[in-house]
């Protein structure tokens, strides 16, 4: 970890300042926009905008909110891979949320005990894969 941590101070200081972007949207490619944003709706415990069908949906979108909003949009093709980049939620009820989620239609992929956190690797109902981590019980 202290490597990443170097690298991103070489960054700041060749730029000259720290970084000036803020994480906006987590966009979702999809099959039913509606139906998945249903479930990130339940999960993120945040409504679906109105107006949500099965080609466009979002949850967020013109609520000035400390958190991204997030779009789901229908693409043609399957998910098929394993997601080169996922979402990191964390909680100190690590085991209660991920049981809410499995409830909600999301699928546990296995469970990690390093660098002193623990988390559980879940798949939303399409697949997709994220994480829900919490301190580690060593």
């Amino acid at each position: 970890m202290a490597h990443r941590g170097g690298l991103a101070h070489e960054y700041r200081r060749a730029r000259g300042g720290p970084a000036v972007i803020t994480l906006r949207h987590v966009t979702v490619d999809c099959r039913d926009a509606a139906v998945l944003a249903a479930f990130w709706s339940a999960a993120l415990d945040r409504p679906v905008d109105e107006g949500a069908n099965p080609y466009y949906a979002s949850i967020g979108i013109g609520f000035r909110s400390r958190q991204p909003a997030w779009l789901f949009l229908q693409v043609p093709e399957p998910k098929t891979a394993k997601n080169r980049m996922h979402v990191d939620f964390s909680t100190d009820e690590r085991g209660a949320e991920v049981q809410r989620l499995v409830a909600l239609g999301a699928s546990t992929h296995g469970e990690h005990d390093e660098y002193g956190v623990r988390w559980t690797v879940l798949a939303d109902p399409e697949g997709n894969e994220f994480c829900v981590g919490g301190p580690s019980s060593t």
